[in-house]
């Protein structure tokens, strides 16, 4: 067991000294006595002795031979330096470019989220998947893309999706471009229109057939609206759009010439099942009868008709809308329509189609548009789209993106939102069959036909499949746009291609990219490397630090240096010079401060890392040692003799001691009497007479403030001198001695003499003031009587006056005199006074005035203002008098006071009555009349 620790100070040596149980170590009294040294003495004082710690939990200080705690355990980690987490390492390098690599060339890229213009990434990446789309926008000539800024940038953001090297690509530049605000999100629906709106007039100006046409070619369908007439014989459906011929006059509307085109379908699902049933709903004829009746332009009268939608063609890309987001009238705010829609993965639209048609329309299910969360101008959107090459759908969800398999909404999935079901192919509208995992049957299964259902399915894209005749093998079809190739235009390819004059900034982009991954990767192992081989050499050197208590050579090593090694990337110089004393050894006073290191470990540490000095088992020193136990010694003479001492200083504060020679400062000795007993003086010990001691270097008056002293014994005060120099040796004042005959100071007595009549004198004007002005000065209010003479005086120079007059208030500013207070009343600029009256108070039969607390007049009376013009330098003529009159109603009392000294009007606010009167009759009123008084 290790004993306390004490430190000693004397001039100049610090030591630290073990004691046990308040007794001075054998070790100690022994060196004292004989002045000598032992190795036994020195293995028990440096603590050699204690054996090789293992398994403590902390580096103990008391045991040089503990080498614990200075790296954690072979699994754990620190906060910081060498031995935390090795992930913290990684993130130190900064962000590791490989994690935004992208998994293979057939691993589709993700696009940036820029905060909220996810509408629009999914509908890119829809465009983009599209291989059609896809290679008739790569086939655009260069030279238009710098007059079709749009254009060009969305041609760079596909190639960069096409063949970059990162996992996701930034869309910024073509968001940009079309001057999307990022911070709004839009309709996924209305995005995509406007888009291809706007890249079919792009196109429109390319000279290669196949890019000019490539919106039109591959999403344009065309419809028109019949409206029939009843009573009408023989009517004919044209491919017009609307066909109006009106059964009176028979003449047909002015738009019956023209077809609609479309590039989306835009379906109604509030109530309906599935896909089958909203086109349905699409296609369904609506009666125009009753109030609905249609109003014919030509003969000016309402006939009824039936009105219907008929499909003419249809495009390679048909794409639904499904209305998820229904107007409600009763608030005028729309609602999110959250119930589950079916859509077949196979659609024929042959049946569909306005006029039959010898070819069939089957249809692929390529994309699926999905909107997350429940309200309408926010929620989050995500595309699942098929790859045309492999099958495989993925799930684009900004920078992620995910293979799902064989099926749009994963292979295994089956959420609350989306799952494959089966349905019977020969009658599609009928019940849904669903098997235990919600997935269908292998395909060989023609019985039945895949269907998906979503309650988020908001854009639902397919692809025509084929289009031939019934037991025919044909390349074209009535009903379908056909793509026309003439011999000198350039063809699409089997593999998209990407243009030749971005290849270069792609595989610049792609040669960068991968270098700075390549370099990061370098940088990370590396460090990593350099980390692992610091850890094993630290591991490697501390198990080769300890050595047994007798085993020799040994090195003394600094604790902190060695901490700070094992716990650093890149060590510094081995330092030892904070271990070492003035002789150039190893005091013992800082065996707390080092540990002893095997001769192998401290030869590995010099070797590597330079430094010193070198401190073997030789370099302990014994001056130190033998200064040490004199200290030691005399450290506890000066603890019995202070004990000692403390008892006649409590004699000496209670008056029991008379046979005192010197003058100490009374509350300096209380201080130091109730100090703790130490070893040493202390800072505090210094100036036991400085506070005695006038300016003059003299003894300080007795009168004083402070300078309350006490006589101590000729041994106490050497004692206490002694102390007070060894603390501040360098003090120029020193400690000043005052012997029992030494003489006050004349000159400070002189003063404090003055000073003192000076303070009687202005206690004794005080005292006179407040007789004269007693209810004055105790706050009491003066009942006032009619048609007597008062006087006005600020109230704020008579809360000075009661500050300065009253004894229980020190140090209180002196009031100012009365001539310059009263010139401070009236207003220079139009002779009136700038504060109104008090407020008069009848109470109790009584006038009274009420002062206010944030200023304003109070009225004296005549004799105190005659006694403060005597006491303040007032001119008596020159108060403002006041007579309390009372009046019968208040024109008059106006009219009085106005007359007599009317107010400055420009400094004060609004008086809402006279004077605040208090009314004594019905009609009586009263009021202060102010009379300044004129030298005759």
């Amino acid at each position: 067991m290790s004993c306390p620790l004490f430190q000693v100070k004397d001039q100049p040596l610090r030591i630290i000294i073990w004691r046990c149980d308040g007794l001075l170590s054998a070790y100690q009294l022994k060196i004292h006595k004989t002045g000598a040294v032992t190795e036994d003495d020195m293995s028990q004082l440096y603590m050699i002795w204690k054996p090789v710690c293992s398994g403590c939990r902390v580096n103990t200080k008391d045991n040089p031979n503990c080498f614990c705690a200075l790296v954690p355990p072979p699994n754990g980690t620190r906060k910081a330096g060498l031995w935390q987490k090795m992930s913290d390492f990684v993130e130190s390098l900064g962000p590791d470019p490989t994690l935004d690599l992208r998994a293979s060339d057939s691993y589709p890229a993700g696009l940036t989220n820029l905060g909220a213009t996810c509408y629009a990434n999914s509908i890119l990446q829809c465009l983009y998947m599209n291989k059609s789309f896809r290679e008739g926008i790569f086939s655009v000539e260069p030279d238009l893309l710098q007059k079709q800024p749009v254009l060009g940038q969305l041609i760079r953001l596909f190639v960069q999706l096409h063949a970059s090297k990162m996992a996701f690509v930034d869309s910024s530049p073509f968001v940009k471009t079309l001057e999307l605000d990022n911070r709004v999100q839009q309709d996924s629906h209305e995005f995509m229109t406007l888009l291809l709106s706007l890249l079919e007039g792009c196109l429109s100006h390319s000279k290669i057939a196949k890019a000019r046409t490539t919106v039109q070619d591959l999403f344009r369908g065309s419809m028109f609206h019949v409206t029939t007439f009843w009573h009408v014989p023989n009517t004919a459906f044209l491919e017009v759009s609307v066909l109006h011929r009106c059964a009176q006059c028979g003449r047909e509307s002015e738009s019956s010439s023209k077809m609609e085109d479309f590039y989306g379908l835009e379906l109604n699902i509030k109530g309906l099942k599935g896909l089958d049933e909203s086109l349905d709903d699409y296609l369904a004829i609506e009666e125009l009868h009753g109030d609905n009746q249609y109003f014919c332009g030509s003969c000016k009268t309402r006939v009824d008709a039936t009105r219907s939608i008929k499909l003419c063609t249809l495009p390679d890309v048909l794409n639904f809308q499904l209305k998820r987001y229904v107007f409600l009238p009763q608030n005028t705010t729309k609602k999110k329509v959250t119930s589950a829609f079916s859509f077949p993965a196979e659609l024929d639209m042959h049946r569909r189609l306005s006029e039959p048609s010898q070819f069939e329309l089957i249809y692929d299910l390529s994309a699926v548009l999905i909107h997350k969360g429940t309200a309408v101008n926010s929620g989050h959107y995500i595309a699942h789209i098929k790859d045309e090459n492999t099958g495989q759908w993925w799930e684009f969800d900004d920078e992620q993106v995910t293979n799902l398999g064989f099926h749009p909404f994963g292979e295994t999935a089956s959420s609350s939102t989306s799952k494959s079901v089966k349905t019977d192919a020969s009658n599609c509208s009928e019940a849904i069959l669903t098997d235990s995992n919600g997935l269908d049957a292998p395909h060989s299964q023609s019985s039945l036909q895949e269907t998906f259902s979503s309650s988020d399915a908001y854009l639902l894209m397919y692809h025509l499949k084929h289009n031939k005749n019934v037991g025919e093998n044909m390349d074209t079809a009535y009903g379908v746009n056909i793509k026309e190739v003439e011999g000198n235009e350039i063809t699409a390819q089997d593999s998209p291609f990407v243009p030749s004059h971005l290849c270069d900034e792609i595989q610049n982009f792609n040669a960068s990219y991968l270098d700075s991954c390549e370099h990061y990767k370098y940088r990370k192992n590396l460090e990593l490397s350099c980390i692992n081989e610091r850890r094993q050499e630290v591991r490697s050197v501390l198990a080769e630090a300890p050595t047994q208590p007798r085993e020799q050579p040994y090195f003394w090593i600094c604790s902190d240096w060695l901490r700070q090694w094992a716990d650093s990337n890149i060590p510094a110089a081995l330092d030892n010079t904070s271990i070492q004393c003035s002789h150039g050894k190893v005091p013992v006073f800082k065996v707390t401060s080092m540990k002893r290191l095997s001769a192998k470990a401290w030869n590995i540490l010099l070797s590597k890392y330079g430094g010193g000095p070198t401190l073997s088992h030789d370099d302990c020193c014994w001056d130190c040692l033998i200064d040490g136990a004199q200290n030691v010694v005399s450290a506890d003479t000066y603890r019995d003799q202070r004990e000692s001492l403390k008892q006649l200083a409590r004699a000496i504060l209670d008056g029991n001691y008379k046979d005192g020679m010197y003058y100490v400062s009374r509350p300096w000795l209380q201080q130091w009497w109730k100090r703790k007993v130490v070893d040493a003086p202390s800072e505090a010990d210094a100036g036991p007479t400085t506070s005695i001691t006038c300016p003059h270097g003299q003894l300080m008056p007795v009168q004083a403030v402070g300078a309350k002293r006490l006589l101590v014994p000729e041994c106490f005060w050497l004692f206490l001198y002694k102390d007070a120099i060894s603390v501040k040796p360098d003090d120029p004042l020193g400690c000043p001695t005052f012997p029992l005959d030494s003489r006050e100071c004349c000159q400070c007595s002189d003063e404090i003499s003055n000073e003192a009549c000076f303070e009687d004198s202005l206690r004794l004007v005080k005292q006179m003031q407040r007789q004269n002005h007693e209810k004055l000065f105790v706050g009491k209010s003066m009942p006032l009587s009619l048609h007597c003479k008062y006087f006005l005086v600020p109230s704020s120079w008579i809360s000075k006056w009661r500050n300065f007059v009253n004894f229980a208030v020190k140090n209180s500013d002196k009031p100012e005199t009365l001539d310059g207070v009263i010139d401070s009343l009236m207003c220079e600029k139009h002779s009136r006074l700038v504060e109104r009256p008090p407020e008069l108070i009848y109470r109790r039969s009584a006038i009274i005035s009420r002062e206010s607390s944030v200023g304003g007049l109070t009225i004296v009376s005549e004799n105190d203002w005659k006694c403060f013009c005597e006491e303040w330098s007032g001119i008596e003529t020159k108060g403002i008098s006041a007579r309390i009159e009372k009046v019968n109603d208040l024109e008059n009392a106006l009219n009085g006071s106005c007359k007599e000294m009317p107010i400055c009007e420009d400094k004060l606010d609004t008086w809402d009555n006279v004077n605040n009167e208090s009314y004594i009759g019905v009609n009586e009123q009263l009021v202060i009349k102010t009379y300044p008084e004129k030298t005759p």
